[in-house]
């Protein structure tokens, strides 16, 4: 009855609020158009009313009408058939256009500086693009695209980049106009950038801007590299509407993002990379995997935080993947070798064109497979020889200057067999950017911005990290939130957050990372552990050094047997499914105080799925990894013998 009576008798009103709706569900297209009609139709009748109108006619009053309910370009173009060349053409004809209001941060008390800017099309496209007192200024000015909704995979990092990136324009006297459309970020805070756009980060509403921004000439151009993938997918477009992309050019974005591109750059660069294949359905990713062999990594292209991203290890695991119905068919699918027991490391650099500075190399705690957004990792590296890591930034300057990258780049490496591989290159800041420059005391994403305005590398006087000091990044997981979450770690991303530990000790440093990610590490009682058949062997020292510190051990019959046979005296544990009393009985009593277990293939981890949950449910420190249970322990036995200090970051680069 509202919405009937608002149509009829306050149809602006009700332009509004039909606009609005459809913003808020087509943010980023989060949620498919197929399943947001069955929910419009229900909800608002009067729209599916035009849809059908839509279906039947097209001409300027339908689609100016199309545009005042919300409708997107493509939208209008899907319903009528319409060529989206035409309804631009249409559009320019006619002059349609969004305008362009604002919300008043000083509630009409004052005049504000700072008001958010929105766009619609719910009023008379004769009306001005901007409020009066919002008009375009004739300033030279630089827009910086946002991460849009902070989500597993697109987090507060980016964010972070975007801030330092609008401060260091402000800096230079140039005008900062960030587009965004998350309200709970610093990014959207009203006295960040000089002026702010909630708006959706999809192509066309990013164009509007751009192009009322620029009615002057002064827009000097955009920068995609601060909001995580979100906003490099729009490079493409971005650059076909001739609207300059600042920093890296859109045809070094196009070489990373582009497989077939990228693999033939690595190769002609005579740099070793994994097997890997595109296929496109089922059919040609099982020919895919007889060329690689398993074990692969699989996921869909162009996708946010590992999402669908898998480690499959033979024939079932590829059946029970493709009917889990992840993937589309005709939309790239990326196949890669799965280099297993293999060590990762990110590197994150700036580069003018000509010179590269190379921020931080990151040796990742967790073992190859893990989400590097999951992964602890340490800064400088602990475990990597001096010679790899000579290669690491060998093969770095190479790609990035043959890249003719001007701002940041992320480059993800694997070593196996003491051969250096590439896995990954992002020409964008990463999400450990935030982390480097808080370890190394130097505001990248400051000087990654004006790099891309124009300034030179030397211009800085930017020195080689050099410090007595270990930095740990962890990452803070949700599971307790999700209770059907399990948690073990892979590629595709899980964590919501992360912290920092810094040490002179590298256990030391990534115990106090544990405590800062609230994972509170016992240094005595029982600890449970139950660990895969390859990580027995590895199991042996860290239980010896467990009984020193006094830990009394429990492990299931075949991890008690070995260790047994070892003269590691242990407790046998009856596993959850062999009855009473059982493992996940003893977590429940508080009879455990921590816990390893390492698992792998589907029955295994399903089976020992009760305990990790019991764990996180009782809070109870687990790893899940070899890799992180080795300096967890060491750090523990270390710490029966010191103290450590706390200080403040700000202390350590005085």
């Amino acid at each position: 009855e509202l919405l009937e009576l608002l149509s009829k008798n306050l149809p602006n009103k009700f332009l509004i609020i039909a606009e609005s709706i459809r913003k808020k569900i087509s943010i980023e297209n989060i949620v498919k158009y197929s399943q947001y009609d069955s929910w419009f139709i229900h909800e608002i009748s009067e729209i599916i009313d035009f849809e059908n109108i839509l279906l039947k006619n097209f001409n300027e009053e339908i689609l100016l009408k199309a545009k005042s309910i919300g409708f997107s370009d493509t939208r209008i173009s899907k319903i009528s058939k319409v060529n989206i060349r035409k309804i631009n053409s249409l559009k320019n004809k006619k002059k349609f256009s969004a305008k362009f209001k604002n919300i008043d941060t000083c509630a009409g008390e004052f005049q504000s500086f700072t008001p958010y800017m929105y766009s619609t099309w719910a009023f008379d496209h004769r009306d001005n693009k901007y409020e009066e007192e919002t008009k375009v200024t004739k300033k030279k000015k630089v827009i910086i695209i946002g991460g849009g909704p902070n989500r597993i995979g697109q987090g507060i990092e980016f964010d972070y980049c975007c801030v330092h990136s609008s401060y260091a324009i402000k800096e230079i006297g140039i005008e900062s106009i960030m587009i965004n459309c998350n309200p709970e970020t610093v990014s959207t805070d009203f006295d960040t950038s000089n002026r702010l756009y909630f708006e959706p980060l999809d192509i066309e509403s990013v164009l509007e801007i751009c192009n009322a921004e620029n009615s002057d000439g002064n827009l000097l151009g955009v920068i995609v590299q601060l909001g995580g993938q979100t906003p490099l997918k729009l490079a493409e477009q971005i650059h076909n509407n001739k609207i300059p992309i600042l920093g890296t050019d859109y045809q070094s974005i196009d070489i990373c993002e582009d497989r077939k591109r990228f693999n033939k750059l690595i190769k002609n660069l005579k740099i070793n990379q994994p097997k890997s294949d595109i296929a496109y359905n089922r059919f040609e990713a099982k020919k895919s995997i007889k060329k690689i062999q398993f074990p692969i990594v699989i996921r869909p292209s162009y996708v946010l935080g590992g999402r669908a991203m898998r480690i499959l290890n033979n024939e079932e695991d590829f059946e029970s993947y493709f009917e889990a119905n992840i993937i589309e068919n005709n939309k790239a699918i990326l196949i890669d070798e799965f280099l297993y027991d293999a060590k990762e490391l990110d590197v994150d650099a700036i580069s003018d064109g000509k010179d590269v500075f190379i921020a931080g190399i990151l040796e990742h705690i967790e073992e190859a497979g893990v989400h590097s957004g999951d992964s602890a990792c340490s800064l400088p590296p602990q475990t990597i020889p001096k010679s790899i890591l000579r290669e690491i930034e060998r093969i770095t300057n190479l790609i990035v200057l043959k890249l003719n990258i001007k701002g940041f780049i992320n480059i993800q490496y694997a070593i196996k067999d003491s051969k250096v591989f590439v896995l990954e290159v992002n020409p964008r800041a990463s999400r450990t950017v935030p982390f480097i420059s808080k370890s190394i005391g130097i505001p990248l994403a400051k000087i990654a911005t004006k790099i891309m305005l124009g300034r030179k590398l030397k211009d800085f006087d930017l020195k080689r990290f050099d410090s007595n000091k270990v930095f740990v990044k962890e990452s803070v997981f949700p599971f307790d939130r999700f209770p059907g979450e399990d948690v073990i770690l892979g590629p595709e991303m899980k964590s919501t957050g992360e912290v920092m530990g810094i040490d002179k000790k590298f256990p030391i440093a990534y115990i106090k990372s544990q405590i800062a990610a609230g994972n509170i590490l016992p240094q005595h009682g029982s600890v449970f552990i139950s660990v895969r058949d390859e990580d027995k062997e590895n199991i042996l020292l860290l239980s010896q050094v467990l009984k020193q510190i006094n830990f009394k051990i429990f492990a299931t019959k075949g991890t008690a047997d070995f260790l047994n046979n070892f003269g590691i005296n242990s407790k046998i544990v009856k596993k959850v499914n062999e009855g009473e009393t059982h493992i996940v009985n003893l977590i429940e009593e508080k009879k455990i105080q921590l816990v390893i277990n390492t698992t792998s293939g589907d029955k295994s981890i399903a089976d020992s799925f009760s305990i990790r949950r019991s764990a996180i449910q009782n809070k109870i420190p687990y790893f899940t990894t070899i890799s992180a249970a080795k300096v967890a322990i060491t750090g523990l036995n270390l710490l029966r013998k010191m103290d450590f200090d706390i200080k403040p970051i700000q202390e350590l680069h005085k």
